[in-house]
């Protein structure tokens, strides 16, 4: 391949911002990671081992990857993150509800056991 040749199979390098947010102590969601590549499939691993839902929006994430690391987000993004958080908060309540139908079912197999 000599320098005039464009590569056709080149990838672009994933990107990943990973955002904290306890209401009753910041005023707004913080970045608390961000990476591209590498670091980015480590948060996104780290997402997935814990069950932190992720929100996939390559334009809000070009967005968030230009914030520093432990700042709140601005003002301008609080619709974009609203609408993230809304997402998340229905993940975590239909996964919740799922956990607890599991638990409802092993409490009803255990108990018809003895």
């Amino acid at each position: 391949m000599d320098e005039r040749t464009v590569p056709t199979n080149i990838t672009p390098q994933r990107k990943a911002v990973a955002l904290k947010y306890e209401a009753e102590r910041d005023l707004a969601p913080k970045v608390i990671a961000k990476g591209r590549g590498h670091v980015a499939e480590h948060i996104l691993e780290t997402a997935q081992k814990n069950a932190v839902p992720v929100y996939q929006d390559k334009t809000l994430v070009n967005m968030l990857m230009a914030l520093e690391i432990d700042r709140e987000i601005p003002p301008e993004l609080y619709k974009a993150i609203a609408e993230v958080m809304a997402y998340v908060y229905k993940m975590d309540k239909s996964h919740g509800q799922a956990a607890a139908a599991r638990r409802l079912a092993a409490q009803r197999r255990r108990s018809s056991l003895f």
